[in-house]
């Protein structure tokens, strides 16, 4: 595994020190620029052609349909007060709006229409992106830092997919053809990332699958279907329909990282007196200097300089400098995120080999627990993806036994019956 050293973040902060020319207090996000979703963003569901639910839908934000009517708009039991801009749901808290209510609706939605699809132009015309073919359009499994990601294919997620990133970072998926993230998955946030930074550009169809947990805005030119107990923080932005199903839908909240302003030391002052025609002279060159300063990888990043050049954020020069930051940041989260994933399975590893018990189904002590977060950490499979849902209960039921059979199975132990005992402690010894 390759480690973080001094040399890696050295290089970091050699390059923040020269973009620290940029001017006070600018705050770098990695990843591209975010999607400008203009009104469409007051939407937490868009659709051009309707919007369907059964079952015990719960949504949270304003739903829309345009150019289609309000009859479009099924399995919600909307009430409409008489010359009303706006009806509303019990599964919605919310205002829903169509094209056929009153003024200033039409036109309203007419523009978020015109915006949603702004915004899909937008996404899939990005270049440079930080990777093509990621995954070969299977991305179950991955830790996905901040960037640009394109596919000339369809995309699926088997299994839980992770993008860990800063508050401020931003990902942009484009896919040419179909999303489909399989059931009871998870598209998981880590290291602050959020969902209304998070953008999905879906040429083809959008299916979440049964229970399955999505986060991101997606913004999808044909349909996107949510299947029975799926959940959705996040935005469905669609240029056909969008079907729901025992669905909970929520509107991403979004908190921007700012950065904490730095002191300026009070100038010590001179014993010496000095006359008044040079007492503006004076101060200027007392002013303390300030050096830029980074924060570490997964926090936000603070430049601050003074008695410096101002250079317009349009300058090709600090263009040039905050993309190649930019990336420097990126390859810095990863290889975080990559130690620290070997590091808490050798940790968990080393606190395994200290059970001196055999534990079996129905065992309940901190030993079980421990024994958890190693299968957790392990990460074999189908059972311990299961049991990282659960987390670690300190109780051997079924799901720990599952998970601790599929480990000996991916490691050659045999049997592999799901019981800890001397072996799985001697393989475990001998490797961790």
């Amino acid at each position: 595994m390759k480690k973080i050293n001094k040399h890696s973040i050295l290089a970091t902060l050699v390059v923040l020190s020269i973009v620290g020319f940029t001017g006070p207090n600018v705050l770098l996000a990695a990843g591209p620029a975010a999607i400008n979703l203009g009104t469409a963003g007051n939407f937490v569901i868009l659709s051009k052609t309707g919007i369907s639910t059964t079952g015990s839908t719960s949504i949270v934000g304003d739903i829309g349909v345009s150019p289609v009517a309000a009859s479009y708009i099924t399995g919600f039991a909307l009430t409409l007060p008489a010359a009303s801009a706006f009806s509303t749901s019990a599964v919605v808290t919310g205002k829903v709006y169509a094209s056929d209510y009153t003024n200033p609706t039409p036109a309203n939605l007419t523009t978020a229409v015109s915006d949603m699809e702004t915004a899909y132009t937008d996404g899939a015309g990005r270049t440079n992106p930080t990777a093509t073919e990621l995954g070969a359009g299977n991305i179950g499994g991955l830790t996905i830092a901040p960037g640009l990601y394109k596919w000339g294919t369809g995309v699926t997620i088997p299994t839980d997919v992770t993008l860990s990133g800063g508050a401020n970072d931003v990902w942009i998926f484009q896919i040419a053809q179909n999303l489909d993230i399989s059931s009871a998955t998870k598209v998981v946030l880590a290291g602050g990332a959020q969902a209304a930074n998070i953008f999905w550009q879906v040429a083809g169809q959008t299916t979440i699958g049964t229970t399955a947990v999505f986060n991101g805005n997606i913004l999808d030119q044909t349909a996107i279907v949510l299947t029975t107990g799926a959940q959705l923080n996040g935005r469905a932005l669609a240029q056909t329909a969008v079907t729901l199903d025992s669905n909970i839908v929520t509107t991403p909240t979004s908190t921007v990282s700012t950065p904490t302003p730095t002191p300026t030391p009070t100038p010590t002052p001179s014993s010496t007196p000095t006359s008044t025609g040079s007492t503006s002279s004076s101060q200027s060159g007392s002013q303390p200097s300030q050096n830029a300063t980074a924060g570490t990888a997964g926090q936000a990043t603070t430049i601050q300089t003074q008695n410096s050049t101002t250079l317009a954020s349009s300058d090709p020069r600090v263009i040039a400098l905050q993309t190649k930051l930019n990336g420097l940041l990126v390859t810095l989260r990863v290889l975080q995120a990559q130690e620290a994933a070997e590091q808490g399975s050798s940790t968990f590893g080393q606190q395994v080999r200290a059970i001196a018990n055999n534990l079996g189904k129905g065992s309940s002590n901190n030993e079980v627990a421990i024994l958890q977060q190693f299968l957790i950490s392990q990460n074999k499979g189908p059972a311990a993806r299961a049991l990282a849902n659960v987390g670690a209960t300190a109780y051997f039921g079924v799901l720990t036994r599952t998970a601790l059979a599929e480990f000996q199975a991916n490691v050659g132990i045999s049997p592999a019956l799901g019981n800890f005992g001397p072996i799985t402690r001697a393989y475990i010894s001998a490797n961790f």
